[in-house]
């Protein structure tokens, strides 16, 4: 049976009521509230839960702000993930914007509201709205920390996790940016003419290989952390060496990728005109195949699509390229998966984008 008392202050003005329920098999639950039919009316929630068997220890959800969740998910279990350091910004985002309420109170009304602000939200970091994947990453991360929260740190989430009941962003249709008539020729054209060496090969790797930029290439990003350095400036942290020659097997034709950005290491198989590029590179004292970074590529890369008279084309679609170009060359789903490291077929499909014209040569 719950007992409601008052609690007085120093001068025995009441400031509040308390309600407590003993109840055998249970552990004691102890609230206050403002007023005594507030806590009356929580005491009587409670007790039939308990009767029904369907009662939740709330405590600690209660006194767990989604700020506090969010911390100790970037502190333990972010260093564990492979780009977990992509990860920082969202949570800054998401703190922001839901931080202040606790686990309890979180449901999927105001996480509705947050995407949809967010969706109409212009971003510091680009000036244009912030887009439907960014958002939809938000909401991923959310639901991965509050999913933590209730099986692995046993924080009871009373209506279950909210974010399951939010409709995520659609997404805009997949870039389809692949080669128009001569652009390839053009494009390697401009790269042999750049002030960066490795500009070529690189881009000829590229679309032989459909490895991504970070796993060709030394990638650095600023520190999510905002840090600075003696100089005032942003210290940058490597997230990728790019490939290393330790890694290279020209007998067999193979580049093995010990980390990924999906998490797991895959070998990439290496065609003739691939396996010629790294013939004819400099070996560098570091290991690395390609003595350059991201940066570098991509400034170089810009200058060159320039030069070439090619507008809208992108290092990444150099990936579609060639993951489409395995296809047209009668690769199944399976082999191309093995080849790009697409751990579905959902996700290869977004990045394949076949004309018409070379399947029509395929039929005969």
């Amino acid at each position: 049976m719950a007992t409601i008392r008052s609690r007085e202050d120093q001068d025995g003005i009441t400031i509040g009521w308390q309600a407590q329920i003993k109840r055998k098999g249970f552990p004691l639950q102890v609230k206050t509230f403002r007023t005594k039919s507030e806590a009356t009316q929580w005491a009587t929630v409670t007790e039939s839960e308990m009767m029904r068997g369907v009662f939740v220890q709330r405590t600690e959800s209660e006194q767990t702000t989604l700020k506090d969740l969010l911390d100790r998910y970037s502190r333990e279990v972010l260093p564990t993930l492979k780009g977990g350091y992509r990860e920082q910004s969202r949570i800054k985002a998401l703190q922001a914007g839901l931080g202040a309420y606790s686990l309890a109170a979180l449901n999927s009304s105001m996480i509705a509201k947050y995407r949809d602000k967010r969706l109409s939200t212009i971003s510091e970091k680009t000036g244009r709205l912030v887009s439907p994947q960014t958002v939809k990453h938000e909401l991923g991360l959310l639901q991965r920390a509050m999913k933590m929260a209730a099986m692995e740190w046993g924080i009871a989430l009373p209506g279950g996790i909210p974010t399951a009941m939010v409709k995520k962003p659609s997404l805009p249709s997949a870039r389809d940016r692949r080669f128009v008539d001569d652009e390839a020729e053009r494009l390697l054209a401009a790269c042999a003419e750049s002030r960066n060496q490795w500009l070529h090969p690189v881009v000829i790797f590229a679309v032989e290989t459909a490895m991504r930029a970070g796993e060709i290439v030394e990638t650095w990003k600023q520190d999510p952390s905002g840090a600075l350095d003696a100089d005032g400036k942003h210290l940058q942290i490597k997230v990728s060496t790019g490939l290393l020659w330790e890694n290279v097997d020209l007998k067999k034709r193979t580049a093995h990728l010990p980390t990924t950005k999906n998490g797991d290491a895959r070998t990439v198989p290496l065609s003739s005109r691939a396996v010629a590029v790294l013939e004819a590179l400099p070996r560098n004292m570091d290991e690395r195949v390609f003595g350059t970074t991201y940066e570098g590529i991509h400034q170089a890369f810009v200058r060159a699509c320039k030069r070439a008279g090619i507008e809208d084309l992108r290092f990444h679609d150099l990936r579609h390229e060639a993951t489409s170009g395995l296809f047209e060359k009668g690769l199944n789903p399976m082999q191309v998966a093995a080849i790009t490291g697409h751990k579905t077929l959902q996700m290869l499909k977004r990045y394949t984008h076949l004309r018409a014209e070379d399947l029509a040569r395929l039929l005969g």
